[in-house]
């Protein structure tokens, strides 16, 4: 058996090969060699304790990842979230490795951010507003830059310290970004992130200006929502995997609504963006087979 531990895997991941990863992972939800199984959901003995399973299975690659959630780290300062993912031999179902992911979870569900965007927003999209002012609202930002030329980061968040400081972060990592309100954010960007535990909608749908595009990257928990259910009704809906989409993600509060799963839009078997002034909003529930390819590239690179 394999274990690649923490250190090892914060050195292999990069921006790059999360995209390549995820990509690919799109690619092979929506085949018939594919099989996401349902999310599990716990709780731990410590009060607000979490943690998570997520299992797929292909022709070539078998497992899960296990992601926890323990508030009270935060005063042992330990991080609050970890992430496990467990290869298991399609053969012999023997575990064949084991991947600490605590890192490379930031890297995949920023990538996944990526991916939507790069097939989703307008080609000159270059103003891009981020909801949230925490570990993965930089990474998201970050990602989204390798891929698009952004001119300006605004950045919208509830405590106004948090706000400057991920501001200030931004800034020294070279990308002009700025603090800004919900409804300013919204009606200068031409992309919108999404990166919070929010359980009600943070802005208007009235502020989205025609052309924009949205991924919503917090909800992953029935009850969690970022959007505002308005929205959907004169937008495009994509995601990663839709039977999941609707119930865990952003679209559990969607009604009878066509949503096209994004490795459709990659392959050509769907239309994404059909003209500039559509406005196109991607969920990203968070999926397995996402964490299996991501785990086989670093496997590769180890």
């Amino acid at each position: 058996m394999i274990y690649l531990n923490e250190a090892q895997t914060a050195k292999l991941i990069s921006h790059e090969l999360a995209y390549t990863a995820v990509k690919e992972a799109f690619v092979a939800a929506i085949s018939s060699d594919t099989t996401l199984f349902p999310v599990v959901n716990a709780s731990g003995a410590q009060p607000d304790s979490m943690f998570s399973l997520k299992s797929a299975s292909t022709a070539h690659l078998v497992g899960w990842k296990t992601g926890t959630y323990w508030p009270d780290n935060h005063a042992k300062n330990m991080p609050c979230h970890g992430t496990t993912i467990f290869l298991l031999s399609p053969d012999t179902g023997e575990v064949m490795a084991v991947v600490a992911a605590s890192q490379v979870n930031a890297y995949r569900t920023a990538a996944a951010d990526a991916v939507a965007v790069d097939y989703l927003a307008r080609k000159d999209a270059s103003v891009l507003t981020v909801f949230g002012t925490g570990h993965q609202a930089e990474y998201e930002v970050l990602a989204i830059s390798a891929i698009r030329n952004i001119s300006k980061v605004i950045v919208v968040g509830r405590n106004k310290s948090n706000t400057e400081k991920f501001v200030n972060r931004l800034v020294g990592k070279g990308i002009p970004a700025e603090e800004g309100s919900a409804q300013y954010g919204c009606e200068y960007a031409d992309i919108i992130v999404t990166a919070t535990t929010a359980k009600e909608p943070l802005f208007h749908a009235d502020w989205v200006k025609a052309g924009t595009h949205i991924s919503a990257m917090g909800a992953d928990r029935a009850g969690k929502q970022e959007l505002p259910a308005k929205l959907y009704r004169n937008a495009k809906l994509f995601c990663d995997y839709q039977p999941q989409s609707i119930v865990i993600g952003e679209f559990q509060h969607s009604v009878h609504l066509s949503i096209t799963e994004i490795g459709k839009v990659i392959t050509g078997e769907a239309l994404g963006r059909q003209q500039d002034s559509d406005i196109t909003i991607f969920d990203s529930s968070g999926i397995a087979i996402q964490d299996l390819f991501i785990a086989s590239k670093l496997l590769e690179q180890a």
